[in-house]
């Protein structure tokens, strides 16, 4: 696999993870600070080859991934799945963590948001209730499987239209992820 592109990871060990996997470059946040130094680093990445977004599926990384996506626009992202980033003792999430296949996977299924204002979501806050998205005792579940299917990660509540907008998934792609994970029933819980 050849990735023009540089990989933003957390630390050392993801580095590890994602050289071993696919051979490319990468720049280390260390951390979910991001120092200002690490964000001039990655504009200049993003400018010279691109940028590929590639944290933890846990809150440091997601926290991680906002401040780069607020400082250096139009980077892409891939996302791995928790259960694919779990350590063997189960006791911690990381892309160290990943199968080689897995962290390809993730890296072959990149998105890129879009900025652009006035850009209606494919969904409204009432029907992500109607559609058991929201509000719903199977509503994280079933937000887990939307990000998997449609490979836009981890989200709350409030952050699934946001992303569904982002990375400009139509209305027609999230009805028929929402039809298959009803199909699936409760295969995945």
């Amino acid at each position: 696999m050849t990735i023009e592109e540089i990989i933003v990871v957390e630390g050392k060990s993801d580095t590890v993870a994602v050289r071993r996997a696919t051979g490319a470059d990468t720049i280390e946040t260390n951390g979910s600070a991001v120092s200002k130094e690490t964000l001039m680093k990655i504009r200049h990445a993003q400018e010279k080859r691109g940028v590929i977004v590639f944290t933890d599926p846990d809150y440091p990384g997601r926290r991680i991934r906002a401040i780069i996506e607020e400082h250096v626009p139009g980077v892409k992202h891939a996302f791995l799945p928790k259960a694919q980033s779990i350590s063997e003792n189960g006791r911690k999430v990381g892309i160290e963590h990943a199968a080689d296949d897995d962290i390809r996977a993730a890296l072959a299924a990149v998105r890129t948001p879009v900025h652009q204002s006035g850009g209606e979501p494919p969904v409204s806050d009432a029907e992500l209730v109607s559609l058991r998205l929201v509000g719903h005792p199977d509503a994280r579940r079933r937000r887990e499987r939307i990000g998997l299917l449609l490979q836009i990660g981890q989200t709350n509540g409030k952050q699934l239209a946001k992303r569904l907008a982002m990375f400009r998934i139509s209305r027609k792609e999230f009805l028929e992820a929402v039809q298959a994970i009803d199909e699936e029933g409760d295969i995945h819980a």
